[in-house]
């Protein structure tokens, strides 16, 4: 989950270049007197420097006895994944100018060329969430459930999501090739890119059920997801289904304006840093489904926002949740640019719910748990949609 404060600490950064003249007229270094006062503007800042002088060193040897050509830039960014990914935590990442693109297309839906196919994070591995319905990765015969072990014969195993998934896009009409693992077999499948466009929110009326399927946590998502909720309100819904399965998450502001379908400006989640609560995060909006009973699938892709969202609507006693144990990310992360383009998600606090509850690395367990295996996915059913419609 990343917060939405990017824009918002533009404005001190401004304001600090403008005072920072007087600094040095007054004798004071710039860094000194921006860690210093950055605090007052709600932004952390270090003085601190590191020693890099064994990176030289290593840089000097590697350009003096590698027989090929090197590219610097590449170097540069790998220096600076291997500083941050060294810091130990899956959740914060450094990600170059292409990587931040493609960051920034998915938390809007403009995907691009992919090949339509909801992949996540399983035992620590990429693998195939699903393939959608009509899209490139279903017509190539990929399963649920498929680990992908390489991309164009480069070992991705051991990749993040988000770095995988990056690999994977590319230019419409062009073909990516992908090493999959099922069972212990490993095969290939060549896919060519096709334009994805991913919907945030979609929503189904199914009788007196109105079903609103939430993809990620975007810019439009509690837009969109008050507008079907209206639609169930007009048509006489009586009870809703929100599917928040294998939704990895996204921003704060998304989270807290779906939960205001349900809660009045209620405390959504607080976040702290060690035992300190440094942040209280309430919802949005008016609760156009508050007395409306709900039922919310979650499973083990449910991450993060989702999280947020199925762990409030509990506290409260707003919903029954159905289906898998949630992933468990229970940290909030920032996104700070960098120089050249480049930026970074860094994990700057734990979230707890509205109870006090941190989910971190143990999830949520729902209150009926229905399990759906990669067969029931490649063969249309769906025992957990059917659980949640008959409670």
């Amino acid at each position: 989950m990343v917060t939405g404060e990017n824009k918002q600490r533009l404005g001190w950064f401004l304001t600090l270049m403008i005072v920072a003249t007087i600094s040095f007229v007054a004798g004071t270094r710039f860094d000194q007197f921006s860690a210093s006062v950055a605090p007052l503007f709600g932004v952390r800042m270090s003085r601190e420097k590191i020693d890099l002088s064994s990176v030289q060193e290593t840089y000097r040897q590697l350009l003096a006895n590698y027989d090929g050509k090197l590219d610097t830039e590449n170097l540069i960014h790998g220096a600076s994944r291997g500083l941050v990914a060294a810091a130990g935590d899956q959740h914060t990442a450094y990600m170059d100018p292409d990587e931040t693109k493609e960051f920034k297309k998915s938390l809007s839906g403009d995907i691009g060329g992919g090949i339509g196919a909801e992949i996540g994070s399983r035992n620590g591995r990429p693998t195939i969430v699903r393939p959608l319905e009509g899209s490139p990765a279903q017509k190539s015969g990929i399963k649920a459930g498929e680990v992908i072990i390489k991309v164009n014969d480069e070992n991705v195993s051991d990749w993040d999501v988000d770095r995988v998934v990056s690999k994977i896009r590319g230019e419409v009409g062009t073909s990516v090739k992908l090493t999959l693992l099922n069972n212990g077999h490993t095969r290939e499948v060549s896919v060519v890119r096709q334009n994805i466009t991913s919907p945030a929110v979609e929503s189904k009326i199914d009788g007196e059920i109105g079903i609103l399927k939430v993809s990620r946590f975007g810019d439009d998502t509690a837009s969109l997801a008050r507008k079907y909720a209206s639609e169930f309100v007009e048509k006489g819904v009586k009870k809703v289904v929100l599917d928040l399965r294998n939704n990895p998450g996204g921003t704060v502001s998304a989270a807290q304006g779906l939960l205001g379908l349900w809660l009045d400006k209620q405390v959504a989640m607080t976040e702290r840093r060690g035992s300190e609560i440094v942040k209280t995060i309430n919802t949005t909006g008016s609760p156009i489904l508050g007395n409306m009973k709900t039922v919310v699938l979650i499973n083990g892709g449910s991450a993060s926002a989702s999280e947020i969202v199925a762990g409030a609507l509990r506290d409260y006693d707003k919903a029954k949740l159905v289906g898998q144990k949630s992933y468990g990310k229970g940290s909030v992360q920032i996104v700070i640019g960098l120089p050249g383009g480049s930026q970074m998600k860094v994990t700057e606090a734990r979230w707890y719910t509205p109870k006090g509850s941190n989910i971190d690395k143990t999830g949520i367990e729902p209150d009926v748990k229905v399990d759906l295996s990669a067969d029931d996915i490649n063969n249309n059913r769906d025992p957990q949609m059917d659980k949640a419609k008959s409670l």
